[in-house]
């Protein structure tokens, strides 16, 4: 049996190797683990911009101010990481050839990274929890796909 398993959330990304052993019990290695600057901390600590820093920009009278609204800015990010991880997976999943694998991200992504990936790892996915296990040592992390 060799099964991948990938633990991911916004921010980490986490791939394991199950081989079954002789003795029976599985083993478990950690195959892949990616950090997402982009996925980590706060929105504000990514904008240089502070507002009132840069005046100016209208024309006439100086009307407009460098402080407009992010507006759809957390949004677009956020699509931009699922299509990201997507990617990274299809290319791990394609790469080890494998017949079967696990999946745990949180609720808030599964769906997205889901439809994200392509059409031919999609089909090998065996098991698909809505969790998030990125911080859970990888002895606990077979424990949740049983």
């Amino acid at each position: 049996m060799s099964l991948i398993i990938i633990t991911v959330d916004l921010g980490h990304l986490k791939a394991y190797r199950v081989t079954a052993e002789p003795a029976g019990s599985p083993k478990i290695e950690l195959i892949k683990t990616h950090d997402s600057v982009e996925g980590l901390g706060k929105l504000g600590g990514k904008l240089s911009d502070i507002a009132g820093r840069f005046t100016g920009g209208g024309g006439k009278g100086e009307v407009a101010k460098g402080y407009g609204e992010p507006h759809h800015l957390v949004s677009d990010i956020r699509k931009k990481l699922v299509k990201t991880i997507a990617a990274d997976m299809s290319a791990l999943i394609t790469k080890e050839d494998c017949k079967k694998w696990h999946l745990a991200a949180g609720g808030r992504i599964n769906k997205e990274i889901v439809e994200n990936l392509e059409p031919k790892v999609k089909s090998k996915l065996d098991k698909n929890i809505t969790l998030d296990l990125t911080k859970t040592p990888k002895s606990g992390i077979l424990a949740h796909f049983k």
